[in-house]
Parts: C-alpha cells; sequence; structure tokens
C-alpha cells in the first residue's frame, strides 16, 4: 500500500469507527418500542428531520452518478434538481396530511396507511411487498456506490468487495441498537463533510483545471453544445418529455415513497414539516456542483471508461490523500446513511404488517414487532450484500424500475386520504393495471413510450381503474 493510499485508509477507518460511535449513543436512555425504533418516537425537530430527508436525497449517487450522467448525458440530470425540490412543494401539503393521519392512529408505514384506511389486512401486506420489492434494489445500489466509493479514495488499495461488507456492517450496528435515531445523528456528520466537500470542489476544480467556471461554461458552450440541450449527448432517449414527465412522477411518488414517509413520521409535528418543506429546497441545489464536475471531466479526462467515477478521477488527481479522504467519507456516509433508512423501512414493514400480525397486533406485540424487524434489517441487508458480491447486475437492474412501481401505490396511501369513496378492491385493480403495464413497457423496450415515462402512462391506466372500479362497487368503508 502506497504512502497516500495508507493516509486515506487510515482516515476512512477513524471515520467509521466515528460513525458507529455516534450512530450507537444515539439511541441510549430511549424507549424500547417500534415507535421509537422505526420512526424515532415521533420525537426529531426541525433541523434532525431536514438533516434526516437531506441524507435520503443527497446519497451516493450524488457523487457518482449525478457527475457520471452529466458526463454521459448533459443537461437531462438536471431531472434530479427539479423534482427533488418540486417534491417539497407537494410535500409542504401532503406531509402534515400524512403525519395527522398516522399521529392519530398510531401508524409507522404506508402499509399501516393503507390497512387502517381501507381495514384490510392483505392490502397492507400488498403494500409491504411491493415496497420490499422497489426498495431491496436500493439498498444494493448503496452497497456497491460505497465500493467505488472507497476503491477510488483508496487508490485502489481497498477491494471494491471489502468496502461493500464494511458499509454493511457499520450500517447494520447502528440501525439494530438505534433504529432511525442513529440514521438521524450520523446524518449531522455525513452533511456536514457532503456540504465542505462540494463547496470546496465547486471553488476548486474551476479554477485548478481552467480559468474559473466562466471559462468552463464557455468551452461547453462552443465545444460540448449537444450536452446542453435536450435530449443531451445520449440520443434520443431523454428529450423534453421525458424530462417533465419524470419530474412529474417523481415528485408525486416522493411524497409516498416508505422512506421518506419515515422520515416525515419521525417528526414532533408537522410545523416541522413544513419548515422542512421551506429549507430543504436550497440544500437541492449543492447537486448542481457534482454535474459542474461531470461537465469540467469532459475536458479533463475525455475519454473515462466508467463515467461514474468521474468526479473521483479528478479529485485523486489534482489533490492531496487527506482531502481525497475527507472527501471520499462524505461520499461513503452518502450511501450509508440512505442505505440505513432503506433497512429501517423494509424492516418495519415486515416486522409489523407482514410477520407481526399488523395494526391488530401493533399493542401488545410491540416488542416482538421490533424484534423482528430488527431480524428482517439484517436478512435483507445480507440479501443486498450477497447480490452486491455475487450478481451486482440482478438488483440493479430492478432499480430502473423502482419509481415506477412505487409510484402505483399513490391511489392506496395518498388518495385514499382526500377522496372517501375510494375503494379496496379499486386501489387492488388499479394497482395490478398500473404494475402490469411498467413491467410490459419495460420488458418491451418501449419505456419512454413516444418520449413519455412508462411510470406516468402506468399511474393515469392505474388511477382510472381505481376510480372507475370504486364508483362501480360501492363506497368504501372509511376510518379517517
Amino acid at each position: 500500500m502506497s504512502d497516500r493510499a495508507a493516509v486515506a485508509v487510515s482516515l476512512f477507518s477513524v471515520a467509521m469507527l466515528a460513525t458507529v460511535v455516534v450512530g450507537v449513543l444515539s439511541g441510549r436512555g430511549r424507549a424500547r418500542s417500534m415507535a421509537e425504533w422505526s420512526i424515532s418516537g415521533r420525537g426529531l425537530g426541525t433541523l434532525f428531520v431536514l438533516l434526516l430527508m437531506a441524507g435520503e436525497s443527497y446519497t451516493s449517487f450524488s457523487f457518482l452518478g449525478a457527475a457520471g450522467w452529466s458526463y454521459r448525458y448533459g443537461v437531462p440530470i438536471f431531472y434530479l434538481i427539479a423534482y427533488l425540490s418540486t417534491g417539497l412543494v407537494a410535500a409542504y401539503f401532503v406531509a402534515p396530511l400524512l403525519w395527522t393521519y398516522c399521529a392519530r392512529h398510531r401508524l409507522v408505514s404506508i402499509a399501516d396507511i393503507a390497512e387502517h384506511r381501507f381495514r384490510s389486512r392483505p392490502l397492507g401486506i400488498v403494500v409491504a411487498v411491493i415496497c420490499t420489492v422497489f426498495l431491496v434494489p436500493y439498498v444494493q445500489l448503496q452497497i456497491q456506490g460505497m465500493g467505488v466509493v472507497v476503491h477510488a479514495m483508496s487508490y485502489g488499495a481497498v477491494d471494491l468487495r471489502v468496502a461493500a461488507v464494511v458499509s454493511f456492517v457499520v450500517a447494520e450496528v447502528f440501525i439494530l441498537t438505534s433504529g432511525l435515531r442513529g440514521s438521524a445523528w450520523v446524518s449531522v456528520l455525513k452533511d456536514g463533510l457532503a456540504v465542505l466537500s462540494v463547496v470546496f470542489l465547486a471553488v476548486y476544480v474551476p479554477w485548478h483545471y481552467f480559468d474559473g467556471p466562466g471559462e468552463l461554461l464557455n468551452r461547453l458552450v462552443a465545444e460540448k453544445p449537444q450536452w446542453l440541450t435536450f435530449p443531451g449527448a445520449g440520443g434520443g432517449a431523454f428529450g423534453a418529455g421525458w424530462f417533465v414527465s419524470t419530474v412529474v412522477l417523481n415528485v408525486v411518488t416522493i411524497s409516498i415513497f416508505p422512506t421518506t414517509v419515515a422520515g416525515y413520521l419521525s417528526a414532533a409535528d408537522p410545523t416541522a414539516l413544513r419548515r422542512n418543506s421551506i429549507f430543504l429546497p436550497w440544500y437541492q441545489l449543492l447537486l448542481a456542483i457534482p454535474m459542474l464536475i461531470g461537465a469540467a471531466a469532459l475536458f479533463v479526462v475525455p475519454h473515462l471508461a466508467n463515467p461514474d467515477l468521474a468526479l473521483y478521477q479528478l479529485v485523486t488527481d489534482a489533490l492531496p490523500p487527506p482531502v481525497v479522504a475527507v472527501i471520499g467519507i462524505a461520499g461513503a456516509l452518502s450511501a450509508i446513511v440512505p442505505m440505513s433508512v432503506f433497512l429501517v423501512s423494509i424492516g418495519t414493514l415486515w416486522g409489523r404488517t407482514i410477520l407481526g400480525g399488523g395494526l391488530r397486533d401493533a399493542g401488545a406485540g410491540d416488542r416482538r414487532q421490533r424484534g423482528r424487524s430488527r431480524l428482517i434489517c439484517l436478512v435483507v441487508g445480507a440479501v443486498a450484500l450477497a447480490g452486491a458480491l455475487r450478481f451486482p447486475e440482478v438488483l440493479v437492474n430492478l432499480s430502473v424500475l423502482s419509481y415506477e412501481g412505487m409510484a402505483q401505490l399513490v391511489p392506496a396511501v395518498l388518495l385514499a386520504l382526500y377522496w372517501r369513496r375510494l375503494t379496496a378492491p379499486g386501489v387492488t385493480a388499479g394497482l395490478v393495471v398500473g404494475t402490469a403495464i411498467v413491467l410490459i413497457l419495460h420488458a418491451a423496450g418501449r419505456d419512454p413510450l413516444c418520449g413519455v415515462n412508462g411510470g406516468l402512462i402506468a399511474l393515469v391506466a392505474n388511477l382510472a381503474v381505481a376510480v372507475t372500479v370504486s364508483l362501480i362497487f360501492g363506497r368504501a368503508r372509511v376510518t379517517a
């Protein structure tokens, strides 16, 4: 191991130890209940909710995929900022509604919402299973992202597989002991390093490789104009129609994404959620920095084999090992925090809804549900780790469908709270139709269809079927 690799690995090891300590200590003295483990006992204030939900949006993709997409395609990557920021406008209205409904009925997940709203445990189980199918690929992606980040920041000294195992161990240790509260506290460390890193890179990279951001942008206009207009440099797949439809779909979906809802329910009151919706859009603007660095890499390393390494290629080329280590640690924590939230959400869905008897067992079986949830976290984490090590493309391919598949739960979780005539048969029929359309379009290679995101087409069909069946087959049994 070279001297510079030794420095980077040493600092990384200290950071991982600190992460475990912070995550574990955050749970000391807290009640050992299902609500405390899964949603922090609905006790997080504005700052912690802000950091926790920022941690979900600022993942390893922010350091790898954002720069990589900018390098590969150009302007279509701005869909990321567009939907994350616009989604917070929807959250300003949706989040307090979900929080109030769940607090009133002591619910802790979107499966609980569906089960309680329709008085149907089978529907709650269906929602839990669908969420699991589309969340597990995200867990694997974060494990693999962590491996790529650590391998790059250690100058190749740390093997991808070793880094993947480290991410699994670190995340499991603190979520098994502290649950969602551990993720919130680790987010403090993660967001501090992430903001410091990207702000530094925003200043350093343009001035180190160019004569400032002005020259970089002038060169983009003069030499790479196709990167600045739709559909970008990747061909016709990501045109303006795809951009708008994807933003609309993701704005609707992110409001009911299981991990997003967990963040909502962890808040102490709805006011914290409204404040979060006001402050967090400013945080999303930081995502423009990795995109800028991806554009810079077009000129510095024009024939990069793996575009996802665009940011770290420039970082390891130009900066001393201690700085590389700090930026690498920020990227690693940006994988660990969202991965931990995903695992807690999956554990809650299974430990409470599928294995724990659902809402009918929520009181007497609270301790048992918590124990089963923690066991599921361990099992699912191990499955995702095995997938990352042995079959890296199997689950990752499912991630392409994740948002589109999760969008089909909108009627069951969100529309049902606004429209009282929606019925369980209507929701179920719409869910079947919407999911089938998503899978068929993907299998046929027709997504996007006519330039429109296939998930949005499926959601429109889903809503039409759900409303029609509900109107034909009578009133829903409503629990307000």
